[in-house]
């Protein structure tokens, strides 16, 4: 799945969480974000391995993982301590973190929970969970429609979904941004069909957005006073949907308490788009002292 790494999966509390995992070194984690799997590392997790241990999951719901009935397990809190277990299985007490899209919003709620784990954190092309849904903006809903969409009540957009899952979802990988698909890696994008045409893949992606609006809002309100602890990373696709209506640094500083960001040339997939970049940056951060 990714050149060089070995696919494992171990159960933890009765959840399947299937990852690969290459390189020595200091451990890092890396979070894929939707509607992808883990192999959209599949460019940038061997740069990385080459001074690092790389573990790249799929997150509940996709991939290979389970995909809970439970819209509960779905949550950001929930997904993040499935990962922390992840990495103390692995023998990892601390960690650093990236995340893209709904693996940023994990690694978020990871920082904020339990920020003895984590050293570093970067988070990609998203502005925090409860800024977007509570300053909700005619421009955001408009283009950030999906988040609505898939949270209705099941199966209304499973079975919309499931008539042509290649359709709605390449939509939503050009959407986003200045991209189109041949820009993408082909052979990641066959990993991500193959996922997205799994049913219990589509219920498991609407029940992520369902969580989202109906635990992870409320655990970011009861949270706001919450700042990241660790050094933190914001990354975003200077062409995409968040840097055209958000300051999106600005929307992280209130939460951090060490923030650095940077635009990678892209939309909101620049990590599949623009690999090199992002390989640039994420090496830099993580290997400052």
């Amino acid at each position: 799945m990714i050149k060089g790494f070995t696919d494992q999966t171990i159960t933890l509390n009765g959840v399947d969480i299937s990852f690969s995992r290459g390189g020595s070194g200091p451990p890092l984690l890396l979070l894929h974000g939707f509607p992808q799997t883990r192999s959209m590392w599949a460019a940038i997790a061997p740069a990385l391995a080459e001074s690092r241990e790389v573990v790249c999951p799929d997150l509940p719901g996709y991939g290979l993982s389970s995909k809970p009935h439970d819209v509960k397990a779905y949550s950001f809190r929930n997904m993040a301590a499935h990962q922390i277990g992840l990495m103390r299985h692995l023998g990892h007490g601390s960690f650093d973190v990236a995340g893209h899209d709904r693996g940023g919003r994990v690694a978020h709620r990871m920082a904020l929970d339990s920020p003895e784990a984590v050293n570093r954190l970067c988070v990609m092309d998203i502005v925090p969970t409860h800024t977007l849904l509570t300053d909700l903006r005619m421009d955001v809903a408009h283009g950030y429609y999906h988040w609505f969409f898939m949270s209705q009540p099941e199966p209304f957009p499973e079975k919309m979904i499931e008539r042509n899952p290649d359709f709605y979802y390449e939509s939503c990988l050009l959407g986003w941004g200045a991209s189109k698909l041949e820009e993408f890696n082909q052979l990641q994008v066959a990993a991500y069909r193959k996922s997205w045409n799994n049913p219990d893949a589509i219920r498991g992606m609407c029940n992520d957005y369902r969580a989202a609006i109906k635990y992870d809002v409320h655990d970011d309100e009861d949270d706001l006073w919450k700042r990241i602890a660790c050094g933190t990373l914001v990354l975003y696709g200077d062409q995409g949907v968040m840097a055209r209506i958000y300051d999106v640094p600005e929307t992280w500083l209130p939460k951090c308490e060490k923030l650095a960001s940077r635009p990678i040339k892209g939309g909101h997939f620049f990590p599949d788009t623009n690999p090199t970049e992002t390989i640039e940056s994420l090496s830099e951060f993580f290997h400052a002292e």
